[in-house]
C-alpha cells in the first residue's frame, strides 16, 4: 500500500498495490498493522457500512461528536464517487478547508478520515457502491451534519444543489458558521487529546 498525507492533518489517501493476471485482480484493501503504524494508534473496526447510490446522490457532510467520534476507512467497490473530507475542528490550522479524492474501480484508492473531520461523497455513476469501516457504531444522538453547499466551505462537487439528490436531513443541515456558533463542531485540542489517549 502507498500512503499520501493530505493537507488536512490526519487524513490519508491509500492506494493499494494491485496484482492482476488472466483470472482477474487481487489487492489488500485493509491491513490493521500497516494502518496503525501510519496513524499512530489502533483503528478498531466496530461497524461496516455499505451504500449504493444513483448518479448525483450526495451524502454528507457528516461527522460525530468527539469523544468518541468516528474514524472512517472508505473505498468504492463499483462505480465512481468524488469523496470529500472537511476539517471541522475548531482551532485547527486548516479549519474550514476541504480536500477531495476520486474513488473508483481503476485505482482502488481509499481514504482514512480521523475523528473530528467531516466526510461526504457524490456519486459520479449509477450504482456507485461505497463501503466504509467505522471505529464506532452508529450513535444517533452524537451524529451531526453540515450543509454540503455552504458558501463558506465552497466545496466543488461538480454539481449544483438543485442537481444533487440529498436526504432531507442533509438538505436542512446548518452551515459551518451556524454550527460553530451553536457549539456543534468538534474542538481541535479535544480531538488531539482524544487521539493521544488511544
Amino acid at each position: 500500500m502507498d500512503f499520501e498525507v493530505l493537507p488536512i492533518a490526519g487524513a490519508l489517501v491509500i492506494t493499494p498495490r494491485q496484482h492482476g493476471d488472466e483470472r482477474g485482480t487481487f489487492f489488500e484493501w485493509f491491513k490493521a498493522p500497516t494502518l496503525t503504524e501510519r496513524v499512530g494508534h489502533e483503528f478498531t473496526v466496530a461497524q461496516a457500512n455499505c451504500s449504493i447510490s444513483t448518479r448525483g446522490t450526495l451524502r454528507g457532510i457528516h461527522y460525530a461528536d468527539v469523544p468518541p467520534g468516528q474514524a472512517k476507512y472508505v473505498t468504492c467497490l463499483s462505480g465512481q464517487v468524488l469523496d470529500v473530507i472537511v476539517d471541522l475542528r475548531v482551532g485547527s490550522p486548516t479549519f474550514g478547508t476541504w480536500d477531495s479524492v476520486v474513488l473508483d474501480t481503476k485505482t482502488r484508492k481509499l481514504v482514512y478520515i480521523p475523528e473530528g473531520l467531516g466526510h461526504g461523497f457524490v456519486a459520479l455513476e449509477d450504482d456507485s457502491t461505497v463501503v466504509y469501516l467505522c471505529s464506532t457504531t452508529y450513535n444517533p444522538s452524537g451524529e451531526r451534519e453540515v450543509d454540503p453547499f455552504d458558501p463558506d466551505l465552497s466545496i466543488d462537487w461538480g454539481i449544483s444543489k438543485e442537481q444533487a439528490s440529498l436526504s432531507a436531513k442533509d438538505a436542512a443541515a446548518p452551515g459551518l458558521a451556524l454550527a460553530q456558533e451553536q457549539g456543534l463542531l468538534p474542538d481541535y485540542e479535544v480531538c488531539q487529546e482524544f487521539l493521544r489517549g488511544r
